[in-house]
């Protein structure tokens, strides 16, 4: 009886499709030919049999977007909430927010989400902006690399080895974060490294992505800011003083600068510019700002940036940076 039903949903199938429904047949066990009605007995198939041979399966990343993000948010609010807590003296709340941070897995989980937002499905790598900026110069970079006088660059904050960056083969690279994640990375503190005795150990590009933001406080960040002066190099290199080099990559979640009560575009380019820095390039995306601000002056002192509301609002965040 079940045979006959098959066969009639099979005949009425094939006036618009004359291939054999293969699944349908598989599904009982049943062998049937585009007309035949010899009857033979198989072995069920599990539902991976049925599908097509071109599927494969789908991988999916080990933590979502949304939750690297929280990750990541909750990691910074956690730094920042400490960093208070070590200024006001109040060593119980720092023990209960180290705590809280170890027990979310510490740098190391935060390093782990910002590698997954480095994945061309979560946006990408940022230093691929970098590059598209620098190809008008890229004959001049390939020269000085066959000259064997390669364009320096200091990469803080640097997760991976294989970036745009390290693909371009265009720079003598030194990557150096907090916490280490690969071989070719060195562990240091940015603002603990030492000084450059000359030229030599100086460097054309700078690239900050995602990294001032890290600091906890606004202090801090400028005090970051400040210290990258040191290590541009603008007698001596071999890029020359050009339109572009020396030369700052920063990158900023958007809203640091677009959504913040003490910042915003015109406050940051002010900022930059008492430091010596002219904007280059700017760009703006739904979550990310990048800018590539050239060091164009030799500033003997900078201008005073104090820490005041430029923006009033509820949905503000308090991101900041202080210059004295």
């Amino acid at each position: 009886m079940v045979f006959r039903q098959l066969e009639f949903l099979l005949k009425r199938n094939l006036i618009h499709d004359p291939k054999p429904p293969i699944l349908l047949s598989n599904f009982y066990g049943i062998s049937i030919t585009n007309m035949g009605t010899k009857k033979k007995t198989t072995k069920t198939k599990s539902l991976s049999h049925g599908r097509p041979p071109t599927a494969k399966p789908i991988r999916t990343a080990s933590i979502s977007s949304r939750a690297t993000r929280t990750l990541i948010r909750s990691h910074h609010n956690l730094e920042k909430q400490k960093a208070k807590a070590l200024a006001e003296g109040d060593h119980v709340k720092v023990a209960a927010l180290t705590k809280q941070i170890e027990a979310q897995g510490g740098i190391e989980s935060y390093q782990k989400a910002s590698l997954l937002g480095q994945a061309n499905d979560r946006g990408g790598d940022s230093s691929r902006v970098l590059m598209e900026w620098l190809e008008p110069v890229s004959g001049k970079l390939r020269d000085m690399v066959t000259n064997g006088r390669p364009a320096r660059l200091l990469e803080v904050g640097a997760l991976s080895i294989s970036n745009a960056c390290s693909k371009s083969r265009l720079f003598d690279i030194e990557r150096i974060d907090l916490n280490s994640q690969a071989d070719g990375i060195k562990q240091q503190d940015f603002m603990e490294r030492p000084l450059p005795h000359d030229g030599k150990e100086q460097f054309d590009v700078i690239s900050l992505s995602l990294v001032l933001n890290y600091v906890p406080d606004a202090i801090g960040k400028g005090q970051m800011l400040l210290r990258t002066l040191k290590f541009l190099r603008r007698v001596g290199s071999p890029a020359g003083h050009s339109e572009t080099f020396p030369c700052l990559f920063l990158v900023l979640p958007a809203p640091c600068v677009l959504n913040s009560r003490y910042m915003d575009e015109s406050r940051m380019e002010a900022i930059m510019e008492s430091l010596g820095y002219s904007m280059s390039e700017k760009k703006i995306t739904n979550k990310l700002i990048y800018y590539l601000w050239r060091l164009s002056v030799d500033r003997q002192t900078a201008t005073f940036f104090k820490k005041e509301e430029l923006r009033s609002g509820k949905m503000r965040n308090n991101f900041a940076i202080v210059i004295k």
